[in-house]
C-alpha cells in the first residue's frame, strides 16, 4: 500500500453502471470498505448511485461536489468520459497519497493524468469480464490487466488478489489489441449468436426454440476448446473438406445476406488458423462469386 495507507483503502467508485455496480458490490463482501458512489450529475445517474450506495453501506454524491474520506478513487465510466470524469473532481481532493484507478480495456492510465499531476498513483485496470444490465458476474477467476504508476500497481495488485482475480501486467502499447481480443470473445461472439439465431430461423425454428436448442451444442463446443484447444475443437464440414456441404450452406445462406457474409468471414478464418482438409479447393469455392 502507499505510504500512510494502512490496511484496506477506503474506496470511492465513480460511475454507476453495470462494471461499477458490480465492483462495488464485490468489492464490499471482499471486506473493503465503500466510502462513497459518485454519480456523473443529478437525475437519473444519482439515483442509480443511491441505490448502489444503499447496498454497499455507502454515502452518494455528484462528481462536481463530491467529497469523503476514500483514498482511492476508482473510474468506472464510460472511456469517453474518463478524462473529463477525472478533471471534474480534481478540485475537490488533495490528491497526494492517493490512488486512481479506471477500468477501461482501450485506454491507458494517462487518462488520468489531471490526478497523477496532482500527486496522485494512477493505474488502469481492466477484468476480462463482461458486464450488462441484470447479470453481475463473479469476479473470482478472472483476469485483470494492469499498467499504470507503481505505487498504484502494487494497491490494484492487491485488491485483485482479496476479490479472488488473477492480475497481470499490460504494456501500454499493447491496450488496443489486448480490448480487440475481449472485443472478439464476448461482443462479437454474442453477435454471431445473434446471427446464429437468424440462420436457426430460416430453417423453421423460432426464435426462443432456436436459443434453447443451440446451448447444448455451444456449451460443449466450449468445453472442447478449453480442454483440446482451438484445432482439436474444430469439427464439422469445413474441417473435412466437405465441398458439397459447404456449397449447399453458401447458398441457402443468400436469403440472409448478413450471415452469409459472417459464414464466408468465419470460413476463411478457419483456413488460417485451423486445420482443413483440401483446403485450397475450400478457398476456392469461398472466393467464387456464383455461390
Amino acid at each position: 500500500m502507499l505510504p500512510g495507507m494502512a490496511g484496506k483503502p477506503r474506496i470511492a467508485i465513480v460511475g454507476t453502471g453495470s462494471l461499477g455496480s458490480a465492483l462495488a458490490v464485490s468489492l464490499s463482501q471482499a471486506g473493503y470498505t465503500i466510502d462513497s458512489v459518485i454519480a456523473r450529475s443529478q437525475g437519473a445517474s444519482l439515483r442509480k448511485a443511491q441505490g448502489l450506495a444503499k447496498k454497499v453501506g455507502a454515502r452518494t454524491a455528484v462528481v462536481s461536489t463530491a467529497t469523503g474520506r476514500a483514498n482511492l478513487f476508482w473510474f468506472c465510466v464510460p472511456d469517453a468520459e474518463i478524462r473529463g470524469a477525472a478533471a471534474a473532481i480534481v478540485e475537490q481532493f488533495p490528491w497526494k497519497g492517493r490512488v486512481a484507478l479506471h477500468s477501461s480495456g482501450a485506454l491507458t492510465s494517462d487518462e488520468l493524468s489531471a490526478l497523477r499531476e496532482r500527486g496522485a498513483a494512477v493505474a488502469s485496470v481492466h477484468p476480462l469480464m463482461t458486464f450488462v444490465r441484470g447479470s453481475r458476474p463473479a469476479l473470482t477467476g478472472v483476469s485483470f490487466a494492469i499498467e499504470g504508476d507503481a505505487a498504484a500497481v502494487r494497491v490494484a495488485r492487491r485488491i485483485v488478489k482479496d476479490l479472488g482475480g488473477q492480475a497481470y501486467p499490460i504494456r501500454k502499447a499493447d491496450k488496443a489489441a489486448y480490448h480487440a481480443w475481449g472485443t472478439f470473445a464476448s461482443p462479437l461472439l454474442t453477435a454471431l449468436l445473434a446471427t446464429t439465431e437468424q440462420v436457426g430461423m430460416t430453417a423453421g425454428v423460432n426464435r426462443t426454440a432456436v436459443r434453447r436448442r443451440v446451448i447444448p451444442i455451444l456449451l460443449q463446443t466450449l468445453a472442447n476448446y478449453a480442454a483440446l484447444g482451438a484445432p482439436s475443437a474444430f469439427s464439422g464440414p469445413i474441417v473435412r473438406g466437405d465441398i458439397d456441404t459447404v456449397k449447399r450452406h453458401l447458398r441457402v445462406l443468400r436469403k440472409v445476406p448478413a450471415a452469409h457474409e459472417v459464414y464466408s468471414a468465419l470460413a476463411r478464418a478457419a483456413l488460417t488458423y485451423l486445420p482443413v482438409k483440401r483446403k485450397e479447393l475450400v478457398k476456392r469455392l469461398l472466393e467464387a462469386r456464383d455461390v
